[in-house]
């Protein structure tokens, strides 16, 4: 039976096998917004705002939000481990919560609000300065907040249940991103994706709510604290950069971690290169006006954020990693026919109603089967915490989610980086000028379809190679959480 939050667990208790309550969850869960809202802006608006309005070049675009990434990937696993490992009255987790909100939304308003008159080079340097700056602030709340989800139970069921909270409103923060870009500053009757004033206010608005919901969530999960683990003492007092490579080594060990890893990568860097090219295709390849992108952005946040609500119980039925496998299948599935039947010319014409009710049923579903992977995933890792403890003794929740946080980043990295080469490679015309399909020469439009769909999709095929070698089953999740009880009482018995 799981244990109730009534009154807060001593460190030494044997088992956090507990449902925490709705509040908690509601909190930790809103602390995604933010994470939407961030990752909406980079993944559809920064390549497009950049290359097709401010003019710079698709490969130097994608090559600024690469050279960001790169700084993830010390970032990421760093904030991990020093969250793992700090100490304060406050917990080891929320001090990065609290400190990260208000540079993360000055970071994010610069990155869409580059001084006038700037050439190539100097644009391309803004880009990558605040592109750095933000992805270093949002990586210094986010990958505590994922930590902590983790950490708060070892409930099997519970997890899944605070994963699902966390989609939820990371989906109401795409939802957010797309409504109040698509749906306000870039609507048509206010000069559209094109008109360049629009996007330093869209920035601010965005920022705003960034920071309100990061600190909300911090302060509404102050009761969590005494529940969350602490790092052992000589841990502590490692030099940082020599405990980072101790950390990742450990990590890194682990089967199960490594394959969820490289799977999961793959996934966000296609779905990165497809994000990079919505705004293309709807523009030049469907001919789609401003209202209908929006909507169709819309589907595909509906139906994630109607998943979140059978996840739970489905997946109780069918396992997490069967919810990651049939998610990452449909996705890719999905992706591919109707760019294809196009091709083949077997797809609704351009311009036909027909053609928008069915992209927008392919999107829904997309987003209803993608939501049970992103459930099931998170509640995976959560488990490889678990087992990784079993192993080890030592708790590195920071360090796993610190890895996950730089792949899911890779979506507007690496992702938007192949986006804008292959922009380059296919002689996709620059500027604000290019207004439909009309200003774009026909062999190029189809070279368009082929990278966002077939290409790209065809990666799927590996990232469900690597989850098919996850082995943490519920059986033996629960042989990992008896021996750890197990040790823990030894531990108490010897303190005593």
């Amino acid at each position: 039976m799981g244990q109730s939050a009534g009154s807060p667990l001593s460190m030494s208790s044997v088992s956090k096998d507990r449902v925490l309550p709705v509040g908690s969850k509601f909190a930790y869960g809103i602390g995604q917004f933010a994470e939407g809202l961030k990752n909406t802006a980079f993944a559809v608006f920064v390549l497009f705002y950049y290359n097709q309005v401010l003019g710079l070049p698709g490969t130097m675009a994608g090559a600024a939000l690469f050279i960001a990434l790169l700084f993830d990937a010390v970032t990421d696993p760093l904030a991990g481990s020093l969250s793992d490992n700090h100490r304060s009255r406050l917990g080891r987790r929320h001090p990065f919560m609290y400190a990260s909100a208000v540079p993360l939304g000055l970071a994010f308003t610069g990155l869409f609000w580059p001084p006038e008159g700037l050439g190539e080079w100097e644009l391309c340097a803004w880009l990558t300065a605040f592109a750095t700056l933000t992805r270093a602030a949002m990586t210094l709340y986010h990958v505590p907040h994922l930590a902590m989800g983790a950490e708060m139970t070892e409930n099997f069921s519970e997890r899944t249940r605070i994963v699902a909270f966390r989609q939820f409103f990371g989906t109401a923060g795409s939802a957010a991103a797309s409504l109040i870009g698509l749906g306000w500053f870039f609507a048509d009757e206010r000069g559209g994706r094109l008109a360049v004033e629009n996007y330093g206010p869209y920035a601010v608005v965005l920022a705003v709510l960034m920071v309100v919901t990061v600190w909300y969530s911090a302060f509404g999960t102050r009761a969590e604290i005494p529940y969350l683990a602490r790092p052992a003492v000589h841990d502590s007092r490692r030099n940082p950069i020599v405990r980072l490579v101790l950390d990742l080594r450990e990590g890194l060990g682990n089967a199960s971690f490594r394959w969820l890893f490289f799977g999961v990568l793959i996934v966000f860097v296609m779905a990165g290169v497809n994000s990079a090219l919505d705004l293309y295709m709807y523009q030049y390849f469907w001919d789609f006006d401003g209202a209908e992108m929006l909507y169709l952005q819309m589907a595909t946040v509906v139906g994630l954020m109607v998943g979140t609500f059978f996840t739970a119980a489905l997946l109780r039925r069918t396992g997490k990693l069967f919810g990651v496998l049939i998610g990452t299948i449909v996705w890719a599935s999905f992706q591919v026919i109707p760019v294809v039947s196009r091709l083949l010319e077997a797809f609704p014409a351009n311009g036909t109603e027909t053609l928008f009710v069915t992209l927008f049923g392919f999107k829904f579903v997309q987003g209803l089967v993608l939501q049970q992977a992103f459930i099931a995933f998170g509640s995976m890792m959560a488990d490889v915490a678990d087992e990784h403890d079993l192993a080890t003794g030592i708790r590195q929740e920071g360090i796993f989610f610190g890895a996950i946080a730089f792949s899911s980043k890779a979506t507007s990295g690496i992702g938007t980086l192949i986006g804008g080469v292959g922009l380059d490679l296919i002689g996709w015309p620059r500027g604000p000028e290019i207004q439909t399909s009309a200003d774009v020469p026909a062999e190029t439009i189809v070279n368009l379809g082929i990278l966002y769909g077939p290409v790209v999709a065809a990666f799927a095929i590996i990232s469900v190679w690597c989850y098919t070698h996850y082995r943490i089953t519920p059986e033996r999740h629960a042989r990992i959480l008896r021996e750890l009880n197990a040790r823990r009482r030894s531990a108490q018995d010897a303190e005593n």
